[in-house]
């Protein structure tokens, strides 16, 4: 089997966050692409294989369920942070993308570390990212809102042990992504021969 590496650097290259507020408004992704997004996601490596990523996807009036759970829970556990930008952000920011896929983080095996676990979803995340961008979509990792509240992890299926590690939101570009920047790589690196 052989694959054009070039085409592999192009598609890491020029991979780019599409915020919500960049997504064609109405425009749905078919759930088969969603699936193969999902599935190219599952192929992420593991420690001992203990595939920990969980995800739920939203769509159609599912958006709106996340919208209502994740406003008022913000609204009840934030306290004197409470911002009514930020609340209505969470209620009106998921019905303007096709899908959004929150990424949780199963503690399948509890002798591995736990970091291990997180780190093989992040590798699903980026297999997601980087299939989104190949199918001309655009999306983004997003932590903010109600992320790390432990409150949230049953309403996504988690239990006290796992993680909700985010949301990755999805939608049909309306611009191409800018030119990305990174420093070399030449200053990150300690060759030892």
């Amino acid at each position: 089997m052989s694959f054009d590496p070039n085409q592999l650097n192009d598609l890491i290259r020029t991979r780019r966050s599409v915020f919500v507020a960049q997504f064609e408004p109405g425009k749905i992704i078919p759930d088969d692409i969603i699936w193969q997004l999902l599935e190219n996601a599952n192929w992420a490596p593991s420690h001992k294989r203990t595939e920990s990523w969980r995800f739920t996807v939203f769509t159609g009036t599912g958006l709106q369920k996340l919208a209502d759970f994740q406003a008022a829970l913000y609204k009840e556990t934030a306290g004197p942070k409470f911002s009514d930008g930020k609340y209505e952000k969470l209620r009106e920011s998921p019905g303007h993308c096709s899908h959004v896929i929150a990424i949780g983080m199963k503690r399948v095996d509890q002798g591995l570390p736990e970091i291990e676990e997180i780190e093989a979803v992040a590798c699903a995340v980026q297999n997601l990212a980087l299939s989104a961008h190949a199918y001309g979509l655009g999306g983004f990792w997003s932590t903010g809102g109600i992320t790390y509240t432990d409150e949230a992890k049953a309403f996504f299926g988690l239990g006290p042990e796992d993680k909700l590690l985010g949301f990755f939101n999805l939608g049909y570009p309306r611009t191409t992504a800018p030119d990305g920047k990174r420093s070399p790589i030449t200053e990150k690196v300690s060759w030892v021969a």
